[in-house]
């Protein structure tokens, strides 16, 4: 029945075919997954809103309704959004040198950004460019993440030491370290760390802070003792009562005259937290999806993590986006539809009003045990093995990326990885290869091969057949000999305006080895299949050499050119210019029809004989091929 009424009803169009899968049991496993999403975000909301400089209220508020919106709105079943390590670090970043000194206009900037990320990304939703977030390489992310995580521990170490606000440990260290806050936080760390170890699947964050909680009432029974003051110095800071997790409704302007002069600064922060956020959301949802095999809409996930961070900002909660950290054990948990995330925002609510009390006796050093717990976390030992092992390149910008994240503004520092990534890549397509093709063996209907770094066969010197190797002998890759008059050239990748000298210098110096011997190889074939695209400045490129190699004397010819640079030729002139029978649908009917067009003379002195045409070409019989 409750099938029968989901699907009848207009939900099946606006969120998706899963409302149709809604049943007893799919709701039985949705709120079993949310409550552990909520025990999940519980600590990790105050963590997050700490570490961002924020009231506790706004990362509870981050986590209840921008959660249960991007679940109906988004694309993903198991996404869980909400506060975020890398977005809480990128936003505290960016309000400490927006606000200047002015703690009071934190709260607003938070709201504002917010609201303009949440525009941007739905902008980018409606306009059908959310794929846009897949130029984010995972590169940069792993560089991002590595550096935040460095940053995170960095802060963290200072609150372990009793130190409140956003201070490095040297200053924590001047000011005097706290033996009963390193007391608690130690104590947070190992039961943290154990957790991790042996209860992974479970709730182990929530469990360390709960141990923390008590030992922080512990110490404070014990700093009341004046002996025992003397020895550990003043009770540990402590969270306070947090409000209720229910959305506070804020309109996000409301102080947008204060932040007037700031909207040149605001706009590059947002976007800088656009690319993190969605970064972040769309490369989590691909990951769970290639898990659970769902296909994944970008611009329906963009959608729902835009209209998320505008919930964000009208109910008094900061930017938010995909949790990795709660979206997996949602997977794991059996979560079967987006209703997991509605559960969870559910849970929180009454998880915070219920427990409401006791959340008063967290203390500060507990909450940044649990962010060296994350930052150690963040670092994804894998992925930089990997990327060492494969890519120095790719290596390259993740290093410069996590540096960066360390010594810049972290908008600078994404949107440098960002830059230097694509930089990467053009440089890696403006050197497309241009392989020597050849023979391995003379065999009937033998495939043509690559050439390049394999030695000349050793039964042929000069083209003359000498005595086979030791049967014993296990023989090696070899190649024929090439041609002298015709090269076999095959073209890998498209010649673009920045590929354009690359491939000149190669066919410059072809040129010159050809003109330098009163027999070299005057005569081009280029396999051009693989060239998919050419531009005005690759056409230029194209006629100059043909103009060379008919002032040497020999030929252009091109073995089936897309269809798209066929047309390309056609409209520049250049097939005109290059004549009749110079372009060739396959390799056979290409060699047959250039090899009588070689020059007679040489081929009566050649004793390679390298194509079956060569047996009609006047000269030396074909030698024993061995």
């Amino acid at each position: 029945m409750l099938q029968a009424a989901l699907s009848a009803s207009p939900l099946n169009r606006w969120l998706g075919s899963w409302v149709q899968e809604v049943d007893g049991r799919s709701l039985r496993a949705d709120g079993y997954a949310g409550l552990l999403g909520a025990l999940l975000v519980l600590p990790q909301a105050i963590a997050f809103a700490a570490l961002a400089g924020l009231p506790t209220a706004m990362g509870l508020a981050a986590a209840v309704l921008p959660c249960a919106v991007a679940a109906l709105a988004g694309s993903s079943r198991h996404v869980l959004s909400g506060p975020t390590n890398a977005t809480a670090l990128a936003l505290g970043a960016m309000l400490v040198p927006l606000a200047a000194g002015d703690a009071s206009l934190l709260v607003p900037l938070a709201l504002a950004l917010s609201l303009l990320v949440g525009l941007m990304q739905l902008g980018l939703a409606l306009a059908r460019l959310g794929a846009l977030a897949n130029f984010i390489s995972p590169s940069v992310m792993l560089g991002f993440t590595s550096g935040a995580a460095g940053l995170i521990a960095w802060y963290a170490l200072a609150g372990l030491m009793g130190a409140a606000g956003r201070v490095s440990p040297l200053q924590a260290l001047a000011a005097g370290v706290s033996v009963s806050s390193l007391a608690v936080g130690g104590l947070t760390l190992l039961v943290a760390l154990a957790g991790r170890r042996w209860w992974r699947g479970g709730p182990h964050l929530l469990l360390a802070l709960a141990v923390g909680m008590a030992a922080c009432w512990g110490v404070s029974q014990l700093a009341a003792d004046p002996g025992w003051s003397a020895w550990t110095g003043p009770e540990p800071l402590r969270l306070g009562s947090p409000p209720s997790a229910w959305p506070q409704w804020r309109w996000p302007l409301a102080d947008a005259a204060r932040l007037s002069p700031l909207w040149s600064q605001l706009l590059p922060a947002a976007a800088a937290l656009t690319i993190i956020a969605l970064g972040q959301a769309m490369s989590i949802a691909k990951a769970l999806a290639a898990r659970s095999g769902q296909h994944l809409d970008a611009n329906r996930e963009c959608l729902g993590q835009g209209l998320a961070n505008l919930c964000a900002a009208l109910s008094s909660g900061f930017v938010v986006c995909g949790s990795l950290n709660r979206s997996l054990p949602n997977l794991e948990s059996g979560a079967r539809t987006p209703l997991a995330g509605v559960a969870a925002a559910l849970w929180l609510v009454g998880l915070v009003a219920l427990a409401g009390p006791l959340l008063a006796w967290i203390p500060l050093a507990g909450v940044a045990a649990l962010l060296l717990v994350v930052a150690w976390a963040l670092i994804d030992q894998a992925g930089w093995r990997r990327a060492w092992r494969l890519d120095r390149s790719e290596l390259g910008v993740a290093l410069v990326t996590a540096l960066a994240t360390l010594a810049l503004r972290l908008e600078v520092a994404v949107l440098a990885g960002v830059v230097l990534s694509l930089v990467v890549y053009l440089y890696r397509m403006a050197r497309p290869a241009l392989r020597t093709m050849g023979f391995d063996s003379q065999a009937p209907g033998r495939p043509f091969v690559v050439m390049d770094g394999v030695p000349v066969s050793p039964t042929l010197v000069a083209g003359v057949a000498s005595a086979p190797p030791e049967k014993s002998c296990k023989p090696l890759p070899t190649q024929l000999p090439e041609c002298p008059q015709l090269k076999l050239l095959r073209m890998e990748g498209s010649v673009w305006f920045g590929a354009v000298p690359h491939v000149a210098d190669r066919l410059r110096a072809l040129r010159q080895r050809a003109a330098a011997s009163s027999q070299g190889q005057r005569h081009l074939l280029v396999m051009c299949k693989s060239m998919n695209t050419i531009d005005l400045a690759a056409a230029d490129l194209w006629d100059d050499e043909l103009l060379r190699r008919r002032e040497l004397g020999g030929d252009l010819y091109f073995h089936r050119p897309r269809p798209q640079v066929l047309d390309f030729w056609r409209r520049t002139g250049f097939l005109q210019r290059l004549g009749p029978g110079q372009v060739f649908p396959d390799k056979q009917h290409a060699i047959a029809s250039i090899v009588p067009r070689l020059d007679a003379a040489v081929c009566a002195g050649c004793r390679v004989r390298l194509f079956d045409e060569c047996a009609n070409q006047p000269g030396a019989p074909l030698a024993p091929m061995i």
